[in-house]
């Protein structure tokens, strides 16, 4: 823009970046990057002297752009009306955003691009990416004219390709991704005598006009971080490139003539791509939004204008560790400590970590790690410089150090608990390299991390991993001592009650523990008020077979739901088992004190218990209304089974029930007891609820067929005029003879 106007940078246009601005009392357009917004906003809500903001190539939708534009028109809407708000991007579904900002006009400009022949590769190339790669740029240096532009995932893809091409002579091989030295990036924007192939990464997608290509080759592949809320960790996944950002990559060949775009996968595989890239807002660790939200004033995120609103596991994954940090307090609201966190460029945990360094004297050391674990880069220029304006802001510009803070975190490791407090990690058993995060994930420590054996470690750098645990590249060990010594104040101390399956019984501990990682534990006897719920959520889970179910306490079950269900008009209380597990707490509650063990369970007198819930004056009645047992004609009491799913059943000899011409009922007569009618050996000749019909129809089928097999038994012509008896004909004959 200032080359447009004939002038130097500085003048009607300037810039400010990350610890470097270039303007002037006649600066009139100031370039900024998304971060810089924000903080200008932060320090000037009512954005002083500015008209109009700018959000150019929104459709990549950082998550500092879609902060930066939510409060920017929370201040225009409460505080600027006057401010304009321009949105800018050539392949942006505008509706949505329009609509967001109250209607907003929609100015389309279609431009002139030059036409872009795409050719597709539609076979299966069974090759490692990098040759694949290797292989459609020669053809294509081959065929064609002009510079090639390479899109590949990312840095390790690009370093492999410019193997591959090492023996092409005559080409300029030239990375270009975001880690990459000025002067490197300058290499490849820059047209010079050599033909060149610009190997990059989705940072030459937009923005960037690379004299000379005409040619692309596209992997149709792009790498981003996407956290996973359940554990807090990020993971880099590469993942096919969306619709816009393939169009995107291969309008680079038609920006200054007309181009041809190789696209390594078929036609069909561009029709199944996602339209859009997802926001980052809906991928990334939200903890450097939420904590600059804080410090706006907003503790309810929804509350402002979003495109897409954040994912709430996302947001409490980021309000954790801010409380973790002490950003925020217990309501969210921002601490002392988080407004001065917030001040500086960095993320969350390296601003903590700056501040705990300066407070044991070692801002130095630490500015240099801060700016080593910002910068992914290992340009050493740049790291060095991100020092220097770190110690500056910092107010510790006058200090020196040789120290490149390499050794900071293990000589005081206080700062590594500091800033990772949730990164606090035990190992499973001694000399495993698998450990468990305080967060309760599992994790592997790499061969790379620089961290020897010990007994728990405060991991700098892990990744989600690709399977059950994570992966921890970097690390700093600590001892038990050290780890109470730095950590004292994330070591909670709380009692952990378990159902232990060996023995069958509770188990109680005492235990001193940093979230899922255990520092000790020491057995005690545990409290009725811990056991009870404990007791109780057993039986929940195993059943009420854990209880003592004794012939008594069943057969009170089954009577009194029989005669809740035939009599629902009286008001039966529901012993039914679902009923029962609903309502534990009540009827055996009050009963579990001092009860650890199944022994103790199967103790219980349930029959005692039932009784309760029954109440005693249902109780008295169920005697008569569902009997436990009948007297019959041979004058034997015989017990009434109510467990029978079509019971009560009556089981007698067949001789014993002599003479009763009608079935016993029982609930006010509503139910007809189920007779089963026995042979002198006990086994069933018979089943019915109609004894009449019996007599009158069955009966003498049953007296023909046993009377043979069991000639010692009664078996009369007319069973209504006969003695019941369980006795032998004998027997009734001596009886006679006796009276």
């Amino acid at each position: 823009m200032a080359q447009l106007l004939g002038e130097q940078v500085g003048q009607t246009v300037g810039y400010t970046i990350r610890f470097e601005s270039k303007i002037s009392r006649s600066t009139r357009i100031e370039v900024v990057t998304e971060g810089v917004l924000t903080r200008r906003i932060q320090n000037d809500p009512e954005l002083q002297g500015i008209c109009c903001i700018i959000f150019d190539e929104f459709h990549e939708r950082s998550l500092h752009a879609d902060l930066g534009l939510a409060l920017c028109y929370e201040a225009q809407q409460s505080l600027r009306p006057d401010l304009k708000l321009l949105i800018m991007s050539a392949t942006l579904d505008c509706t949505p955003i329009a609509q967001l900002l109250g209607d907003a006009p929609i100015i389309m400009s279609a431009g002139r691009p030059y036409p872009v022949e795409l050719r597709y590769q539609n076979k299966t190339v069974r090759q490692p990416l990098a040759q694949q790669v290797a292989g459609a740029v020669k053809k294509a240096l081959a065929e064609e004219q002009g510079d090639l532009l390479v899109f590949l995932p990312g840095s390790g893809e690009i370093r492999a390709v410019a193997r591959e091409l090492e023996e092409v002579s005559g080409v300029l091989v030239c990375p270009l991704y975001g880690d990459l030295p000025f002067e490197q990036q300058q290499q490849a924007l820059q047209p010079g005598p050599q033909r060149r192939v610009v190997l990059a990464t989705t940072i030459a997608e937009t923005s960037l006009t690379i004299e000379g290509v005409r040619m692309v080759v596209d992997a149709g592949l792009t790498r981003r971080l996407q956290l996973d809320p359940a554990t807090g960790l990020e993971r880099l996944v590469t993942v096919r490139a969306s619709q816009a950002s393939a169009d995107q990559r291969a309008g680079r060949a038609g920006r200054l003539g007309p181009g041809i775009c190789y696209r390594l996968y078929a036609q069909q595989t561009w029709a199944a791509m996602t339209p859009f890239s997802p926001p980052e807002i809906m991928t990334a660790d939200l903890t450097p939004l939420l904590l600059e939200l804080a410090a706006w004033g907003v503790r309810d995120p929804a509350s402002l204008a979003w495109l897409d609103q954040p994912p709430p596991a996302h947001l409490a994954t980021a309000r954790e560790l801010l409380q973790q940090l002490g950003a925020l307090d217990a309501t969210g609201t921002i601490t002392l400590l988080g407004r001065s966190m917030v001040t500086l460029p960095l993320h969350p945990r390296l601003s903590r970590l700056l501040l705990a360094a300066q407070n044991i004297g070692q801002t130095a050391p630490a500015c240099a790690l801060a700016a080593r674990l910002a910068n992914r880069s290992s340009a050493s220029k740049a790291i060095a410089q991100t020092a220097q304006q770190l110690l500056r802001l910092m107010g510790a510009a006058t200090e020196r150090s040789s120290d490149d803070g390499s050794s900071l975190l293990q000589a005081a490791p206080s700062l590594a608990v500091a800033a990772w407090p949730d990164r606090i990690a035990q190992q499973r058993s001694d000399g495993e390299d698998r450990y468990l995060l305080a967060s309760g994930r599992g994790a592997v420590l790499s061969s790379r991390a620089g961290c020897g054996n010990h007994p728990f470690l405060v991991a700098l750098q892990v990744d989600g991993g690709q399977g059950a645990d994570g992966v921890i590249h970097q690390a700093v060990g600590l001892s038990a001592e050290q780890l109470r010594a730095c950590a004292g104040h994330l070591i909670s101390r709380h009692r952990a009650v378990q159902w232990d399956v060996g023995s069958v019984r509770i188990t109680a501990a005492e235990q001193e523990r940093i979230g899922a990682v255990q520092l000790s534990s020491r057995q005690v006897a545990a409290s009725d008020a811990e056991a009870v719920p404990f007791v109780l959520e057993q039986i929940r889970r195993q059943g009420l077979g854990l209880l003592d179910w004794n012939a008594p306490a069943r057969q009170l079950q089954a009577r009194a739901r029989l005669t809740a269900a035939l009599l629902p008009e009286e008001g039966w209380p529901d012993l039914s088992d679902t009923a029962l597990l609903d309502s534990l707490e009540d009827w055996l509650g009050p009963h579990l004190s001092g009860i650890r063990s199944l022994q103790g369970l199967q103790q219980i007198v349930l029959v005692q218990l039932l009784q309760e819930i029954i109440g005693w004056k249902l109780l008295q009645s169920l005697d008569s209304i569902a009997p436990a047992s009948l007297t019959i004609p041979s004058g034997r009491k015989v017990a009434l089974d109510y467990t029978d799913q079509d019971g009560p059943v009556l089981s007698a000899k067949l001789q014993e029930l002599f003479g009763l011409s009608e079935s016993p009922t029982v609930c006010r007569g509503r139910r007809a007891v189920l007779v089963h009618l026995l042979s002198p050996a006990g086994r069933p000749v018979a089943v019915t609820r109609d004894l009449q019909g019996f007599w009158e129809r069955g009966y003498q089928e049953v007296r023909k067929e046993l009377r043979g097999r069991y000639p010692k038994h009664p078996w009369p012509d007319d069973p209504w005029n006969a003695v019941a008896t369980h006795k032998t004909k004998k027997a009734l004959g001596n009886l006679g003879r006796r009276g």
